[in-house]
Protein backbone atom coordinates (compact mmCIF):
# COMPACT_ATOMS: atom_id res chain seq x y z
CA UNK A 1 0.00 0.00 0.00
CA UNK A 2 2.78 2.51 0.68
CA UNK A 3 4.35 2.06 -2.54
CA UNK A 4 1.03 2.56 -4.42
CA UNK A 5 0.35 5.87 -5.95
CA UNK A 6 -3.66 5.79 -4.71
CA UNK A 7 -5.51 3.84 -2.59
CA UNK A 8 -8.68 2.43 -2.90
CA UNK A 9 -9.91 3.80 0.67
CA UNK A 10 -12.06 0.41 0.87
CA UNK A 11 -9.04 -1.75 0.79
CA UNK A 12 -7.29 0.48 3.61
CA UNK A 13 -10.75 0.03 5.50
CA UNK A 14 -10.40 -3.86 5.28
CA UNK A 15 -6.62 -4.03 5.98
CA UNK A 16 -7.02 -1.92 8.78
CA UNK A 17 -10.25 -4.31 10.12
CA UNK A 18 -8.35 -7.80 9.85
CA UNK A 19 -5.18 -5.90 11.62
CA UNK A 20 -7.64 -5.06 15.21
CA UNK A 21 -9.17 -8.08 14.31
CA UNK A 22 -6.41 -10.36 14.89
CA UNK A 23 -4.97 -8.18 17.23
CA UNK A 24 -8.35 -8.43 19.12
CA UNK A 25 -8.44 -12.57 18.82
CA UNK A 26 -4.77 -12.63 20.16
CA UNK A 27 -5.37 -10.31 22.57
CA UNK A 28 -8.59 -12.16 24.11
CA UNK A 29 -7.57 -15.27 22.94
CA UNK A 30 -9.81 -17.58 19.87
CA UNK A 31 -12.87 -19.17 21.35
CA UNK A 32 -16.92 -17.62 20.96
CA UNK A 33 -17.50 -14.31 20.25
CA UNK A 34 -19.32 -12.21 22.55
CA UNK A 35 -20.43 -8.90 21.85
CA UNK A 36 -21.09 -5.59 23.80
CA UNK A 37 -19.45 -2.94 25.88
CA UNK A 38 -17.88 -5.77 28.47
CA UNK A 39 -16.92 -7.07 25.71
CA UNK A 40 -15.08 -4.29 23.75
CA UNK A 41 -13.64 -3.10 26.92
CA UNK A 42 -11.92 -6.46 27.64
CA UNK A 43 -10.18 -6.24 23.93
CA UNK A 44 -8.87 -2.76 24.60
CA UNK A 45 -7.65 -2.79 27.61
CA UNK A 46 -5.57 -5.54 26.12
CA UNK A 47 -4.02 -3.47 23.45
CA UNK A 48 -1.31 -1.45 23.90
CA UNK A 49 -2.72 2.43 24.66
CA UNK A 50 -1.58 3.80 21.08
CA UNK A 51 -4.15 1.29 19.67
CA UNK A 52 -6.78 2.08 22.26
CA UNK A 53 -6.77 5.75 21.92
CA UNK A 54 -6.91 5.70 17.95
CA UNK A 55 -10.01 2.86 18.51
CA UNK A 56 -11.65 4.95 21.26
CA UNK A 57 -10.98 8.31 18.84
CA UNK A 58 -12.44 6.79 15.94
CA UNK A 59 -14.97 5.42 17.70
CA UNK A 60 -15.87 9.19 18.87
CA UNK A 61 -16.32 11.07 15.53
CA UNK A 62 -18.91 8.28 14.64
CA UNK A 63 -20.88 7.05 18.51
CA UNK A 64 -19.60 9.88 21.00
CA UNK A 65 -21.92 8.46 24.03
CA UNK A 66 -20.50 4.73 22.78
CA UNK A 67 -17.31 5.90 23.70
CA UNK A 68 -17.98 7.66 26.69
CA UNK A 69 -19.67 4.54 28.20
CA UNK A 70 -16.85 2.78 26.99
CA UNK A 71 -14.38 4.88 28.73
CA UNK A 72 -16.35 4.93 31.45
CA UNK A 73 -16.11 0.84 31.77
CA UNK A 74 -12.54 0.85 31.46
CA UNK A 75 -10.85 2.07 34.27
CA UNK A 76 -13.04 2.12 37.70
CA UNK A 77 -11.58 3.71 40.87
CA UNK A 78 -11.29 -0.12 42.40
CA UNK A 79 -8.84 -0.30 39.91
CA UNK A 80 -6.57 2.25 41.87
CA UNK A 81 -4.72 -0.74 43.18
CA UNK A 82 -3.28 -1.10 40.13
CA UNK A 83 -1.32 2.15 39.94
CA UNK A 84 1.76 2.18 40.92
CA UNK A 85 3.27 3.84 44.08
CA UNK A 86 3.83 7.18 42.22
CA UNK A 87 0.71 7.77 40.30
CA UNK A 88 -1.42 7.55 43.53
CA UNK A 89 1.01 10.00 44.99
CA UNK A 90 0.70 12.15 42.05
CA UNK A 91 -3.66 11.27 42.26
CA UNK A 92 -3.42 12.52 45.55
CA UNK A 93 -1.86 15.93 45.13
CA UNK A 94 -4.95 16.87 42.88
CA UNK A 95 -7.78 15.31 44.44
CA UNK A 96 -10.03 17.23 46.89
CA UNK A 97 -9.63 15.64 50.64
CA UNK A 98 -13.72 15.60 50.71
CA UNK A 99 -13.58 13.54 47.43
CA UNK A 100 -11.20 11.26 49.14
CA UNK A 101 -12.41 10.75 52.41
CA UNK A 102 -16.40 10.13 50.71
CA UNK A 103 -15.12 7.78 47.39
CA UNK A 104 -13.17 5.92 50.46
CA UNK A 105 -16.40 5.29 52.25
CA UNK A 106 -17.48 3.09 49.16
CA UNK A 107 -13.62 1.67 48.81
CA UNK A 108 -12.14 -1.80 49.17
CA UNK A 109 -9.96 -2.65 52.06
CA UNK A 110 -6.97 -2.99 49.63
CA UNK A 111 -7.97 0.71 47.40
CA UNK A 112 -7.91 2.20 51.23
CA UNK A 113 -4.60 0.22 51.87
CA UNK A 114 -3.23 1.66 48.95
CA UNK A 115 -4.33 5.18 49.20
CA UNK A 116 -2.93 5.50 53.14
CA UNK A 117 0.13 3.61 52.81
CA UNK A 118 0.89 6.44 50.04
CA UNK A 119 0.22 9.51 52.44
CA UNK A 120 2.20 10.99 55.31
CA UNK A 121 0.62 9.49 58.48
CA UNK A 122 -0.39 13.25 59.23
CA UNK A 123 -2.48 13.25 55.74
CA UNK A 124 -3.72 9.85 56.53
CA UNK A 125 -4.89 10.47 59.94
CA UNK A 126 -6.50 13.52 58.62
CA UNK A 127 -8.45 11.63 56.22
CA UNK A 128 -9.76 9.09 58.39
CA UNK A 129 -10.87 11.90 60.66
CA UNK A 130 -12.54 13.78 57.53
CA UNK A 131 -14.04 10.42 56.86
CA UNK A 132 -15.75 10.12 60.36
CA UNK A 133 -16.70 13.54 60.21
CA UNK A 134 -19.16 13.08 57.07
CA UNK A 135 -20.87 9.78 58.41
CA UNK A 136 -23.03 7.77 56.51
CA UNK A 137 -23.58 8.42 52.76
CA UNK A 138 -25.75 8.07 50.19
CA UNK A 139 -24.23 5.08 47.87
CA UNK A 140 -24.84 7.87 44.57
CA UNK A 141 -22.91 10.62 46.38
CA UNK A 142 -19.79 7.96 47.33
CA UNK A 143 -19.91 6.97 43.50
CA UNK A 144 -20.04 10.78 42.17
CA UNK A 145 -16.72 11.10 44.00
CA UNK A 146 -15.15 8.15 42.65
CA UNK A 147 -15.79 9.26 39.59
CA UNK A 148 -14.34 12.34 39.75
CA UNK A 149 -11.00 10.55 41.01
CA UNK A 150 -11.46 8.53 38.10
CA UNK A 151 -11.57 11.18 35.76
CA UNK A 152 -8.72 12.98 37.47
CA UNK A 153 -6.85 9.39 36.94
CA UNK A 154 -7.63 9.79 33.15
CA UNK A 155 -7.04 13.15 32.87
CA UNK A 156 -3.39 12.41 34.63
CA UNK A 157 -3.01 9.72 31.95
CA UNK A 158 -3.92 11.83 28.78
CA UNK A 159 -1.29 14.41 29.86
CA UNK A 160 1.13 11.41 30.53
CA UNK A 161 1.84 12.14 33.81
CA UNK A 162 0.98 8.71 34.94
CA UNK A 163 0.50 5.30 33.38
CA UNK A 164 -2.53 3.09 33.91
CA UNK A 165 -1.16 -0.69 33.50
CA UNK A 166 -2.90 -2.34 30.69
CA UNK A 167 -2.87 -6.00 29.15
CA UNK A 168 0.35 -5.27 26.81
CA UNK A 169 2.30 -2.52 27.75
CA UNK A 170 5.27 -0.84 25.91
CA UNK A 171 8.36 -2.05 27.23
CA UNK A 172 9.88 0.84 29.86
CA UNK A 173 13.69 1.94 28.81
CA UNK A 174 16.02 3.23 31.67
Amino acid sequence: MARMNRTVPEAIRKTVEQALRQRATKAVGAGPVIGGIDYVVKILTAMDVSTERKVLRTLEESDPELAQEIRQKMFVFEDLVLLDDRAIQRLLREVKMRDLALALKGASEGVRAKIFRNMSSRGAQALREEMEILGPQRLRVVEEAQQRIVNIVRQLEAAQQITIPRGQEEPFVS
